[in-house]
């Protein structure tokens, strides 16, 4: 076993053992592959791994169309800019980033009739930080009644990235709100079924407190030069 697919197989153990320890359901791997060049995503598709997660558009089209025999599945999780709506819509099979109203029309108009309705998650700016992407608390109801009726899209959850505090204790904080935010949404959405929040130094943190979806990149391809 080479070392990138034994980190790989040691992640995923990882996971397992700490949904196992918070008595909850398997947790699903993103690989967040942003920066890293096609091969590399191939080179971990070979072990298995299925979703990647990519924040800008047009890098990930690229690799798209580069790996399009494999047959893999794309998330954008970058923030996403009104002008690059249709090329999203036409590619990703989910946005982890939705956070205003006027993406919502756009996508649904965009998105191909002959694919299936595109995954939404709505992203919230859970620790108010200025300048950073996400919806206030209050915004993710209209947000989701909006996704909802939306023929084209899939209302799925909730994604969030905490701020980058070295103080773990604050991003469980964090991560509880999430939790108590995707808990309040399943219950005038009962087929919301994703919470993403957790990357490769807070994923387990993020498990206890109710993550289905955790977004590692480090952990999987070593750290970014």
């Amino acid at each position: 076993m080479n070392p990138q697919s034994q980190a790989f197989h040691t992640l995923l153990q990882a996971l397992d053992n700490a949904a196992r320890a918070a008595e909850r359901p398997a947790v699903r791997l993103l690989a967040v592959s942003k920066t890293q060049p096609a091969e590399a995503v191939a080179t971990l598709a070979s072990f298995g791994q299925r979703a990647f997660g990519e924040n800008y558009v047009a890098e990930a089209v690229a690799k798209m169309q580069a790996l399009q025999a494999l047959d893999l599945e794309w998330h954008l999780i970058g923030h996403l800019q009104s002008n690059k709506c249709r090329e999203a819509a036409e590619h990703f099979d989910w946005v982890q980033s939705l956070d205003r109203a006027k993406l919502v029309e756009a996508l649904n108009r965009h998105r191909p009739e002959h694919r299936r309705p595109l995954n939404i998650l709505i992203q919230v700016n859970a620790d108010a930080e200025a300048g950073k992407s996400g919806c206030a608390p209050a915004d993710i109801g209209p947000l989701a009644r909006a996704v909802a009726a939306a023929p084209r899209l899939r209302l799925r959850g909730l994604m969030a990235i905490p701020e980058p505090t070295p103080d773990l204790q604050q991003r469980r904080l964090t991560f509880r709100r999430l939790r108590s935010w995707f808990d309040e949404l399943r219950l005038e959405f009962p087929a919301v079924d994703t919470l993403s929040m957790g990357m490769s130094e807070d994923y387990r943190i993020a498990i206890e407190e109710g993550a289905t979806m955790v977004r590692v990149g480090t952990a999987l391809f070593g750290a970014r030069t």
